[in-house]
């Protein structure tokens, strides 16, 4: 088996009816990356290729269509102001919006409509709850998702979005068993495309690359023309796996697919960015970046953090260092602003790193402090490892080593925390274990670089 080839199973049953994800981001003309932009990539073969290319449409009125369908609901509900099923729908366009275009704003205001429209029909109305639990697990109130979740569960078992929903809180909270049973669920009642892309997720997340490369194959032969975004979706996710492992041309060539499928898809561009970065073609990530945030200057964003984050790591490599510092500042300034409040959407772990990063003794203290607090939320591997880095940088090297152990158990096969490990046990004077792990971390990504980390984490995936 290789990696752009694989046997595709017959399914000829598959129903490719996608969980909606984020899709786009509308950029500007002047910024516009079209289909034009990325022609027919020569080097993908079946089935990384997209054999719809017939199908292919632009997505640049995706917006103003969204923007359609909320006057729309608007005009209904200025008739019939407490009618809760238009409330709902009107919930649920504001949520497609806030994932068309990472605007925090969408997300209060689909919670907003959720919660009058419970108000008027408190009976019956899974769709208000599910727009709930989005809105909780988009906030990183996981424990609220998933009550929500298994709320819709009790009246409708086979519901997808409450079991989508289950998936992915579960596997950001590191229960990957329970992860797994639901995609289970997920896969043996609809065996869609995105389905079996989440299930390649949970796989990668335990460790089981081939179990996860199958899963992703599964999801290219369930995908059907005219579902853009789960396509574009797959292919980003299996692009992220191959940078994840060093196979940097493969994965950018997967990102720039994507992007022929699905014109101006910022999750792709926020990848192809940080891939770039890597690679060391500064000039081009800073465009991938600018190209995000063109469009939303004035609208706090979900991707703002890691797209400032990157940006100063960009300027860090090319030296100039007061640049660097400004856009560090302002991611700070940022995620101290979502890391707290009823209405924030928590990033306790992201400005951990950040502070982790800067070094500075009084840094390294409340990034600790943070990191103590979040794992009493979620024990996922990044957040254990980002614990241990804290309690590492603080001195603490026997607890370190302890809860990079429990990270370790959970089976996720990833260079960075292997390297941690690594330098953690050279701490401790354990030579061979630290040697054990450093190749590890070579087995996994032959070319990995602690000087350029990662700024986008499995988190970032669009669900």
């Amino acid at each position: 088996m290789t990696d752009t080839h694989f046997h595709k199973p017959k399914l000829s049953l598959l129903i490719g009816v996608p969980i909606t994800t984020i899709l786009l981001i509308a950029i500007p003309l002047t910024w516009r990356i079209g289909k034009d932009s990325f022609p027919d990539s020569s080097k993908l073969q079946a089935p990384y290729r997209y054999p719809f290319t017939n199908s292919l449409s632009r997505t640049d009125n995706r917006r103003n269509t969204l923007q359609r369908e909320i006057t729309f609901y608007q005009q209904r509900l200025s008739q019939d102001p407490q009618s809760g099923l238009n409330l709902a729908a009107l919930g649920a366009t504001y949520l497609k919006m806030a994932r068309a275009t990472g605007e925090n704003s969408w997300y209060l205001l689909a919670e907003q409509a959720a919660k009058r429209s419970l108000a008027s029909l408190p009976f019956h109305n899974n769709g208000a709850v599910l727009i709930l639990a989005r809105v909780a697990q988009a906030r990183h109130d996981f424990p609220e998702a998933i009550r929500l979740s298994q709320q819709v569960l009790k009246s409708q078992p086979d519901n997808q979005d409450a079991l989508s929903n289950l998936v992915t809180t579960n596997l950001a909270l590191g229960n990957l068993a329970a992860a797994s049973k639901y995609t289970l669920a997920l896969v043996d009642e609809m065996p869609s495309q995105a389905n079996f892309t989440l299930q390649a997720l949970v796989k990668v997340a335990q460790g089981k690359d081939q179990e996860a490369l199958q899963s992703f194959n599964w999801a290219l032969a369930a995908e059907e023309p005219g579902e853009q975004s789960s396509s574009a979706w797959t292919r980003t996710l299996l692009g992220r796996y191959y940078y994840s492992r060093g196979k940097l041309e493969l994965a950018r060539d997967l990102y720039r697919e994507a992007l022929r499928i699905l014109p101006g898809y910022y999750l792709a561009m926020l990848h192809l960015a940080e891939l770039e970065t890597r690679a060391g073609n500064y000039n081009d990530a800073l465009g991938y970046y600018n190209h995000i945030t063109s469009n939303s200057k004035e609208s706090s964003t979900v991707f703002n953090h890691a797209v400032l984050r990157g940006k100063a790591k960009v300027k860090q490599l090319q030296g100039k260092q007061q640049e660097a510092n400004a856009f560090s500042s302002a991611i700070e300034t940022l995620l101290r602003q979502e890391a707290v409040g009823k209405t924030s959407f928590g990033h306790r772990r992201d400005l951990a790193r950040l502070l982790l990063e800067g070094g500075r003794p009084q840094d390294v203290a409340e990034a600790l402090t943070l990191m103590q607090q979040e794992v009493g939320i979620r024990r996922d591997a990044q957040t254990l490892d980002t614990l241990a880095w804290a309690l590492f940088k603080s001195g603490k090297l026997q607890s370190a080593q302890q809860v990079m152990q429990e990270a370790l158990r959970l089976g996720t096969r990833d260079a960075a925390i292997f390297y941690r490990a690594a330098s953690i046990e050279k701490a401790l004077g354990n030579n061979s274990q630290a040697t054990v792990y450093t190749k590890l971390a070579k087995e996994v990504d032959p070319t990995f670089d602690e000087v350029v980390p990662g700024v986008v984490g499995w988190e970032n995936f669009g669900f």
